[in-house]
Order: structure tokens, then C-alpha cells, then sequence
């Protein structure tokens, strides 16, 4: 079982996900997650020990937010109402994301981070699809795929990428 996150860690966390909503990968400054967080940047580094890690740490909290969400959105559903609620999930997860505007700011950055995170949303969310498309895998990374596409280029309509998502997915 996975320990309780310490909340002033995760504070802190929270804190660098609105600095980087403001500012960016490249110019944000731990002294502006620190006063965010409202804390000193000693007690910041008894938690991070240099930009590097927070932004490592950064990812993983993303990821994990993610996959509890997820994990909500499909709670108590069973088959196509599954894959449906893991499509809605998708799109509302895509088109609702907060730090939309560093694709604009740093591009390279969100592909990187993109790049890195896209196995580990493949994996959480091939296990939904099984029994209900033949290839659990493929389709998870279609739909993935498909996703973060709407993402990276604005002004996409939510009922098509569903449309979309149904189509890759092999289900109406």
C-alpha cells in the first residue's frame, strides 16, 4: 500500500503547478514556489533539493492525480459504459487541462513531458479497455494519442474528439 503523501509536500506541489501555469518550465524560480506555497525556501529544500527534483516530483504527482481521477471517472461502471465514461474522461481531461498555455510558452517541454508521461497513461488506462476491444493496448495508445493531439492543438470541439475517440476505439 502506498504511504499517505505529506501534505506539505504536496502543498508545495500544488504551488509549482500554478507558478508553471504562470511562467513556464524554463523560467520557474523555486523563491516563487516557495512564497506560492507560503513557505521559506529552507523548508523547501527539507522537501526538494534543487529544481530538477521538484519538477521530477511535479511529474509524479501529475501522473498520480491523473490516475486517481481516472480511476473516479470509471468507478462503478462496467463495459460499454465504461469505455464510455474512460472516453468522456479523456476529453474532458484534455480540454479542461490548466497548463494548456505552456504549450504555447514551451513547446519542446510539453512534447518531452508529453513523451515521457504517454507509457504510463497507456498503462492505466489499457486495463479499462480489456474484454471490451480486441487490442487493449492499441487501441489505450490510439486513444492516448488521439487525446493529447486535441490537446496540443487548440480549438477542438469536444462532441467530435468523443466522435473520435468512439471511432479509434472501436465503439459507438
Amino acid at each position: 500500500m502506498e504511504a499517505a503523501p505529506d501534505p506539505m509536500r504536496e502543498r508545495i506541489l500544488r504551488a509549482t503547478f500554478k507558478v508553471l501555469c504562470r511562467h513556464g518550465y524554463s523560467r520557474l524560480n523555486l523563491s516563487d514556489v516557495a512564497a506560492q506555497a507560503g513557505i521559506s525556501r529552507p523548508t523547501f529544500y527539507k522537501f526538494f533539493s534543487s529544481k530538477d527534483d521538484l519538477l521530477s516530483a511535479f511529474s509524479a504527482f501529475e501522473l498520480r492525480l491523473l490516475r486517481t481521477d481516472l480511476e473516479r471517472a470509471v468507478e462503478g461502471t462496467a463495459g460499454g459504459e465504461r469505455v464510455d465514461a474512460l472516453l468522456r474522461f479523456l476529453a474532458d481531461f484534455y480540454g479542461s487541462y490548466q497548463m494548456r498555455a505552456l504549450v504555447e510558452i514551451e513547446p519542446g517541454l510539453v512534447l518531452a513531458q508529453l513523451a515521457r508521461a504517454l507509457p504510463a497513461l497507456v498503462e492505466s488506462i489499457a486495463p479499462i479497455l480489456q474484454g471490451q476491444v480486441l487490442d487493449p493496448q492499441v487501441v489505450a495508445t490510439a486513444l492516448v494519442r488521439l487525446s493529447v493531439c486535441h490537446y496540443l492543438v487548440p480549438g477542438h470541439d469536444d462532441d467530435r474528439l468523443i466522435d473520435q475517440l468512439r471511432a479509434a476505439a472501436g465503439v459507438r
